[in-house]
């Protein structure tokens, strides 16, 4: 495919209703990295949108909740600061955990931001 060739955005919607975490942030990952297109390239973000709703009515078990830790580095010694899903729920809302989850599915490269950008979450 050649840079000059333009394509139509494509919007892709998500039913997160009483569906695993895991199985939607996948499903959103595998779109916005454009593998449902015919014209997908690795070198390249796609225009394709993907809306993911009811993102409140997750299934989410107990024990996932209190047992999934995020872990961040702040750059300084000792600067290892982990948070608990329920924490990050309660402070940052479960859109936040959504997004989280689905930026950990795409590959760390120069493309991964465009690609972030596109995605929309919906409680």
């Amino acid at each position: 495919m050649t840079k000059n060739t333009k394509l139509a955005p494509t919007t892709y919607t998500i039913d997160a209703t009483d569906r695993a975490l895991g199985r939607v942030a996948s499903e959103a990952a595998h779109a916005l990295l454009g593998k449902r297109s015919a014209h997908f390239a690795k070198n390249q973000a796609l225009p394709v949108t993907v809306v993911i709703e009811n993102a409140s009515k997750l299934h989410l078990p107990l024990r996932r909740v209190k047992g999934k830790v995020y872990t961040r580095y702040t750059g300084y010694r000792a600067g290892l600061r982990e948070t608990r899903m329920d924490a990050m729920i309660e402070k940052k809302g479960i859109i936040e955990v959504v997004k989280k989850t689905v930026d950990g599915m795409i590959p760390r490269n120069k493309l991964r931001a465009p690609r972030m950008k596109h995605l929309i979450v919906n409680a």
